[in-house]
């Protein structure tokens, strides 16, 4: 008797035909109902490719998902997790997609109920593209749990993924455009019968007429006000049911307002009917609502190019040598790839065979190919020119370094200045001041001028805008986020943007920074009776315990030799035990070397020496070379062109810190410096001008930790890019004051915006109060006020690099 298996999690089924799931258009067993409820949460959260690219089977679910969390319970399991979240010990983070955002105060709303409930670390909210960055601890609580929290205040949120977004875009703009569409159509109907009720050719127009035109209005304008305006009311809802009032309360109550008064009018065949105003209100909002979330969405679109550039598919070498083409997200780690000229890479790993150009434009911006041969790192994404390459893997998912790049990406853009939450504030108490102005506008004009009290008020409802207000910030940082990605710039912590511009004073490391790091060793001095190579073992054999970019030019065979009790003293050397004896490697001072003891050639080259000492004396130097950076001295000449001043701060105490200052046209400059030293150095300075700090070693982290601003070079250190706020994924340092300057323009789009909301609204009021702006003018001037704050902040995306 053959036993059917659960097509969930490949357990026996037992009960029949009792649980099935459509899967693909076919029914499939399931073993209990506990892998039911969690393969139809799967399909309806329309993660089907699940099943489609799985490499085992679920979990068995032996119990029942809560019925308020089914529909989101697929995504706690970790094999649908492994796509979009990313975990770093107890915390998870990932992307969330949310469907209606409609504004600034969208954002706020979300961030502020989420952000109290337990275990969640943080959220940030990006009205722009309308996703959420979101952190929790995940021995508290689920993502399930968190999804259906905001799901809870009116907001459908998942995972975001390119696909999926995209289709949901489309999907979004297609019921947008319907009641666009039909507002406008009707609109123009009942327009015709307001002019054959207004115009001065229709004034004998019969009772009986009249009566007809405005009945024929109000069913025209019902479409409008009860699905059309429906985005208005769910907004404006949501925000009251959290205490909370925003733009689309004062949309709403002029709406229905006007509405309800003009059927009453209808009805009772006395007083004023608004038909037509309401329906070109409605038609004017959410043309400049559909304008404004396609600019938006061109703002967020270098975001999703990253993610489109990884393939969908790979060549697997299998251990018999053969090939075979699997879907991407299908490989382990270890597995092994074989990637043709022309393809792209399908995941991070190191190339064990093979000699080729690597175009790594989508990560650093930077066009000129990068020789990858034997042990080179490759990345996803980025795509092999030349020759065939086999690459071993070594991280899939969101380990890759494009998964991180897109997560840094996005906590910048999510993060606000603090003139963002200023605006925030002010935005919060805006609607208030609105609803309150209207209402003594209304009481005034009931007495004096009872005829138009009623189109007065609602122009004052509809006029003022505060979400060109909200708008001004995120949408220029979004915009200045996706420059930088065009740049190789990662803007990893918030402030970036109000910090840049205020630089006056660089301060650069050198190793690894103004030079290339590439070090090599181009000659070895003996001291005593040892040999080159015994000494270049030794010191081999010492290096590999140092993460310090010298480590690089010492990499000759040291098998054989165990280093035990090392110990790294950063900015200076390293020392441990092999056998009996203890060896220092470093600077003179760290290798207690005694100026009698080097040559006289020794102290005063200008190439960079390193020290190899026992505790009988000096054993040998090495003479490291390590070559300037191609752009550094055009950096260093665009920035004192900024009027920026410049420093060098290195631990190297060798006479190669002032060729590399001489070469440079750099005066002021700092050697021999510990990690302490250039902290110090760096908190000195800073209480004159404001300071950024370069740095590429571990000896750097603590002073990158404590500068202001601190930049990081993509080569560096993990531990160094971790401290840093800008990282320069390209190594070029030319890229730095280009990135100023666009911080700087950044700073004054902002300004632009948000003079040009507060100014629209200081005009806009006077004038509605004062009775000088009909209702669809007031919606008009609503609408372009957002779109001109949206549109001013997409003339960053057209700046030449």
């Amino acid at each position: 008797m053959t036993t059917t298996s659960c097509f969930h999690c490949a357990e026996p089924v037992t009960t029949g035909s009792q649980f099935v799931t459509v899967i693909n258009d076919q029914p499939r067993l399931m073993c209990c109902p506990g892998c039911q409820a969690v393969s139809q949460a799967i399909i309806d959260a329309g993660l089907t490719n699940y099943y489609k690219f799985r490499t085992e089977p679920g979990s068995r679910q032996t119990a029942l998902v809560p019925d308020e969390l089914n529909h989101y319970s697929a995504f706690d399991l970790p094999e649908v997790q492994q796509d979009f979240v990313h975990h770093q010990a107890e915390l998870s983070s990932t992307s969330l997609t949310i469907d209606g955002i409609t504004c600034a105060a969208c954002a706020w709303l979300i961030e502020h109920r989420l952000k109290h409930i337990p275990g969640i670390n943080s959220i940030k909210v990006n009205s722009t593209t309308e996703r959420a960055a979101i952190k929790w601890d995940n021995t508290q609580i689920q993502l399930s749990e968190i999804l259906n929290h905001i799901s809870q205040i009116g907001y459908q949120a998942a995972p975001y993924q390119v696909d999926e977004q995209e289709k949901q875009s489309k999907e979004n703009s297609r019921k947008f455009l319907l009641r666009l569409g039909l507002a406008g159509f009707a609109t123009m109907q009942v327009m015709m019968f307001a002019l054959a009720l207004y115009s001065e050719y229709f004034t004998d127009l019969e009772v009986e007429y009249r009566d007809y035109f405005r009945w024929v209005s109000m069913i025209f304008a019902a479409p409008v006000v009860f699905y059309s305006a429906q985005p208005f009311y769910f907004s404006a809802v949501r925000g009251m049911l959290v205490g909370r009032l925003n733009m689309d309360v004062s949309v709403s109550i002029a709406i229905c307002g006007a509405y309800i008064a003009s059927c009453i009018a209808t009805v009772q065949g006395t007083g004023e009917v608004y038909f037509e105003s309401v329906s070109m209100f409605t038609f004017f909002l959410l043309l400049g609502r559909y304008l404004e979330q396609n600019a938006r969405q061109k703002a967020a679109m270098s975001a999703n190019n990253l993610h489109k550039l990884v393939p969908l598919t790979a060549n697997r070498v299998n251990q018999d040598g053969s090939i075979e083409e699997i879907p991407a997200k299908k490989l382990q780690v270890g597995d092994t790839v074989l990637v043709k000229p022309g393809e792209a890479l399908p995941a991070d790993g190191f190339v064990i065979k093979g000699e080729t150009g690597v175009d790594e434009a989508m990560l650093t911006g930077e066009q000129t190919p990068v020789i990858k041969s034997l042990d080179s790192q490759v990345y996803a994404g980025t795509i092999n020119l030349d020759h065939p390459l086999t690459v071993s893997i070594t991280a899939v998912g969101q380990q890759q370094l494009v998964a991180e790049i897109m997560r840094m990406q996005e906590d910048a853009a999510n993060t606000k200045p603090k003139v963002a939450e200023y605006v925030d504030t002010i935005s919060n108490y805006f609607t208030w001041t609105i609803l309150i102005i209207a209402a003594i506008t209304y009481i005034v004009w009931r007495i004096y001028w009872p005829e138009d009290a009623f189109w007065v008020t609602l122009s004052v409802l509809v006029a003022t805008c505060p979400c060109a207000l909200a708008l001004a910030t995120p949408t220029a940082v979004t915009c200045a986020t996706g420059l930088f990605t065009r740049l190789g710039i990662v803007a990893k912590k918030p402030g970036v943007f109000e910090k840049l511009p205020q630089i006056e004073h660089v301060v650069f490391d050198k190793t690894g920074t103004l030079t290339c790091g590439a070090l090599t060793i181009e000659s070895i001095k003996t001291f005593q009776e040892v040999d080159e190579e015994a000494c270049l073992k030794i010191a081999s054999a010492l290096e590999r315990q140092s993460l310090h970019p010298l480590a690089a030019a010492f990499n000759a065979n040291s098998q054989g030799l165990v280093v035990e009790n090392a110990k790294n003293v950063p900015g200076f050397g390293i020392s441990g035990n092999i056998g009996a004896n203890k060896y220092s490697l470093g600077s003179a001072a760290f290798c207690q070397v005694s100026a009698k003891a080097l040559s006289s050639s020794d102290s005063q080259t200008d190439k960079q020496q390193v020290y190899l000492a026992d505790e009988s004396g000096l054993l040998a130097s090495f003479t490291v070379i390590d070559e300037i950076r191609a752009d550094a001295k055009d950096a260093v000449l665009a920035l004192k062109q900024q009027n920026m001043a410049i420093s060098i701060a290195s631990g190297d105490c060798s006479n190669h810190v002032e060729q590399v200052a001489k070469s440079l046209e750099i005066t002021d400059l700092h050697k021999g410096m510990s990690p302490a030293d250039k902290l110090s150095l760096i908190q000195t300075l800073e209480r004159k001008k404001a300071t950024a700090m370069f740095g590429d070693g571990i000896n750097d982290a603590p002073v990158l930790a404590g500068a202001n601003l601190s930049i990081a070079m993509g080569s560096g250190a993990h531990v160094t890019k971790n401290s840093a706020d800008i990282v320069l994924l390209s190594n070029q340092l030319s890229r730095f004051p280009e990135a100023i300057k666009i911080a700087k323009f950044t700073q004054k789009v902002i300004k632009q915006n948000l003079w040009w909301a507060l100014g629209y609204n200081l005009f806009i009021i006077p004038l509605a109060v004062t009775g000088h702006v009909v209702p669809y003018i007031a919606a008009i001037g609503m609408s372009a006020s957002s779109l001109i704050v949206v549109a001013n902040s997409l003339r960053l995306l057209k700046v030449k690099l």
